[in-house]
């Protein structure tokens, strides 16, 4: 689960480490080649409620191999591609089956264990994005420095079709759920604290994606273009901390920890806003980024597991869609601050977005991020 989990969020957020390379290479600008991700997220948006429900019912390994061989497709037309439409339709495509990856990653790692275990079992089967994120994206910007960028979508290609072997070898399968136990999406959406999750998760990623999928052109006028990756390695390799911080104390902090995630974050674009040009205070600013950012995806899949209970699955894929509207909006917004602004008022339009999700974790005082052990009820 965990190496899904990473070849689905490198080959999500892999372009945010080269779109200089990949822009030249395209003949399009670097706002322009940002949307590479943005149509990666659309196509999840789009996919992930529709195809859980309709494959709610599949067995969970047949599942998984198929979308995992979906990826292994977009992700080599990526590579070969002389075309940026088409390589917008092929990131599209591998947005479609990742939607439907993030949506059951949860649900089958927490069937794998007993309930008690549940919320570890998530942090490790999402341990594999956050080190997609702190080690595989500054890996690709190297890469696309030192070779090519489609090199790097080559060596996904090669990665996802071991993992296929990988799965078909070790991974249990499990049925999917009868049709007598599925809930309506309206059901699981007016569930007490379903809402506030899906908020928070909404405008914490979509402030992340802004940062994110621009830092390149942000850190560019201040003059530290050839530190993107060491930057993006900061934040990555502080973000596996944070995953494991999330991992151990989620049953008994939840609230807490989801509380100083956002306020970390806020933090962070302060420094970036503030102190932008000291390089030393980026740097810890893209620390704070990584503490904030490791576990979220952690907390927040407890939270709306808690909070939907029977209706976990539908829940995720809700969780999934606001995600990956967050990813996409940030790829829209971001390019738009870029192009008609300057790229230092990323950080004001991030922090902007993070008071409403600190306000809805505050104000969630009974639902939505409560302190009890995942599957007690």
């Amino acid at each position: 689960m965990a190496a899904t989990g990473f070849i689905t969020l490198l080959t999500e957020t892999m372009p945010a480490g080269m779109l200089p390379e990949m822009s030249r290479d395209l003949g399009v600008s670097e706002s322009a080649a940002g949307q590479s991700v943005t149509v990666f997220a659309i196509g999840a948006i789009l996919a992930a409620i529709p195809l859980t429900k309709a494959t709610i019912g599949w067995p969970r390994r047949h599942l998984l191999l198929v979308a995992i061989a979906g990826l292994a497709i977009a992700n080599t037309i990526t590579a070969l591609s002389e075309s940026f439409a088409l390589t917008l339709a092929a990131r599209f495509l591998g947005g479609i089956v990742g939607g439907l990856l993030w949506a059951l990653l949860a649900g089958y790692a927490v069937r794998m264990v007993l309930p008690h275990q549940r919320g570890k079992a998530m942090a490790i089967a999402m341990a594999g994005a956050i080190v997609a994120l702190s080690v595989g994206v500054p890996a690709a910007a190297l890469l696309a420095k030192l070779v090519e960028w489609r090199y790097a979508f080559g060596i996904m290609t090669v990665l996802t079709l071991a993992l296929i072997v990988w799965v078909i070898a070790a991974v249990p399968s499990f049925p999917g759920q009868p049709k007598g136990s599925r809930l309506p999406l309206t059901h699981t959406f007016r569930i007490p604290g379903v809402a506030p999750v899906l908020l928070v998760t909404l405008t914490f990623v979509l402030a992340h994606s802004i940062l994110y999928t621009y830092i390149a052109p942000f850190l560019t006028p201040l003059g530290m273009a050839g530190q993107v990756d060491t930057v993006l390695l900061t934040f990555g390799l502080v973000s596996l901390v944070s995953i494991w911080i999330a991992g151990a104390l989620v049953h008994r902090h939840l609230r807490l920890l989801t509380i100083l995630a956002c306020a970390l974050f806020a933090t962070c674009t302060l420094l970036l806003g503030i102190f932008s040009g000291v390089p030393t205070l980026v740097y810890a600013g893209a620390a704070l980024w990584g503490l904030a950012f490791g576990g979220t995806s952690t907390l927040l899949q407890t939270a709306v597991a808690e909070a939907a209970g029977d209706a976990g699955d539908v829940a995720q894929a809700l969780l999934t869609t606001g995600w990956n509207v967050g990813i996409a909006g940030g790829g829209i917004i971001g390019g738009l601050v870029l192009s008609g602004l300057d790229a230092a008022w990323l950080s004001w339009v991030a922090l902007a977005l993070l008071v409403p999700a600190l306000a809805a974790v505050l104000t969630a005082r009974e639902h939505g991020f409560t302190k009890g052990e995942l599957g007690s009820r």
